[in-house]
């Protein structure tokens, strides 16, 4: 079994087709609002934009192209911020379903006595309970979360924390997967 899944790369094709598609939705007043400066500048944005159409009409002297280019700006950066928020939401939402997935492909080595690293079972990790005690051994996935109870490992927490490096984890200390 691999214990390493490939990563996605940084503009993968669904997730960057939905973000396009959410940042346009995310200019509803009722999501930016929660962006105080996001805000301010979705604002601007309308503001320059109604400034643009009024000096294109005549009802203003000042020069319509520069209005128009403020108000572009203004547009790209809201937009830019609503794609960034969606990109990060597509890739956490892309990661926690791997993350669900794996839970239930893993197979745990399940002991039957603690005592015993011999005498175990392999049973899938979504049936494990508090209380059960696994073995896992270098370059293993972990199946779950816990305690470790004997021994000490590096372990790769870069999926579920974000840290890239790997973590010293020893007797006595808990374990994410």
């Amino acid at each position: 079994m691999s214990t390493q899944s490939k990563a996605k790369p940084l503009f993968h094709g669904p997730i960057v087709r939905r973000a396009v598609l959410d940042a346009f939705r995310k200019l509803n007043p009722r999501h930016v609002v929660r962006n105080p400066v996001m805000f301010v500048v979705e604002v601007g944005s309308l503001l320059t934009s109604i400034l643009a159409v009024l000096a294109f009409s005549g009802r203003l002297p000042e020069n319509p192209w520069f209005i128009l280019g403020v108000s572009i700006w203004l547009w790209f950066t809201v937009l830019f911020a609503n794609f960034a928020e969606a990109m990060a939401e597509g890739r956490g939402k892309a990661q926690a379903d791997t993350l669900r997935k794996a839970r239930r492909d893993i197979l745990a080595k399940k002991l039957r006595q603690p005592s015993d690293h011999l005498d175990f079972e392999n049973v899938p990790a979504s049936s494990l309970r508090a209380g059960d005690v696994v073995l896992v051994h270098a370059s293993q996935l972990i199946p779950g979360d816990g305690e470790i109870i004997e021994g000490v490992a590096s372990v790769d927490e870069s999926a579920v924390t974000g840290e890239s490096a790997p973590v010293i984890r020893e007797s006595g200390e808990t374990a994410a997967r």
